[in-house]
């Protein structure tokens, strides 16, 4: 309600309440941003050289290829509000047309639905995460594209996938991961993990922080 009536800037919650419970009053008395029709979430990956975002691996299960294309865009747009130079990946099992399937034909769906919302952003997909991170992959297996092998945002297809792999990374490779963070509402709600550390809960906040600025900017 607070935040709601503008007497704060952000919410953080989820420390002892779980994700539906700090969700669910957001979209009920905040609500979407303008043009957002889904609430998605992006984590920050601090590998040893660069930040790679990922998203979605917090909220939504089985994103449709509308709901996906949308995910892609509040990701590049995460990304470019924290400095990120947006290079955007779909991720899926198979690269380019070498794959066919209804999960794959999907992730390529959302790439031309974002590709013809915002034609300047730099994205690709389908992609094996290989190939949208290893350059000799990427020349092989999606020569010419100006995503692959470089890419700083990585969409995966759904939750299960999304979820796993940013665990993985994060725990076999001792990788510092900042999030979830919320997109698509109209004021920042951030939900932290009921197991949260003192040092999320402050990443959390530092986050939240930085939304209210470039939310109040735009």
């Amino acid at each position: 309600m607070m935040l709601a009536m503008d007497t704060v800037d952000g919410l953080v919650s989820g420390a002892v309440h779980t994700t539906a419970s700090t969700v669910r009053p957001a979209l009920q008395l905040i609500k979407t941003a303008p043009g957002s029709s889904i609430v998605s979430s992006v984590f920050f990956m601090l590998m040893p050289d660069q930040v790679l975002v990922y998203g979605d691996c917090a909220i939504n299960p089985d994103p449709n290829a509308t709901e996906l294309a949308e995910i892609a865009l509040q990701s590049a747009s995460s990304a470019t509000a924290f400095g990120i130079d947006p290079k955007v990946a779909m991720i899926s099992y198979s690269t380019g047309s070498s794959g066919t399937g209804v999960d794959v034909d999907k992730v390529r769906e959302a790439t031309e639905l974002a590709r013809a919302k915002k034609p300047d952003l730099l994205i690709d997909g389908p992609l094996q995460y290989d190939a949208a991170t290893v350059a000799d992959v990427a020349r092989q297996k999606a020569p010419g594209s100006q995503v692959a092998g470089q890419a700083t945002v990585f969409v995966f297809p759904d939750l299960n996938t999304g979820n796993t792999t940013y665990k993985a990374v994060q725990r076999s490779a001792k990788v510092v991961s900042v999030g979830p963070m919320l997109q698509g509402l109209r004021k920042p709600v951030n939900d932290l993990s009921r197991g949260a550390l003192v040092d999320d809960i402050v990443f959390t906040i530092a986050l939240t922080a930085i939304q209210a600025d470039t939310m109040k900017q735009t």
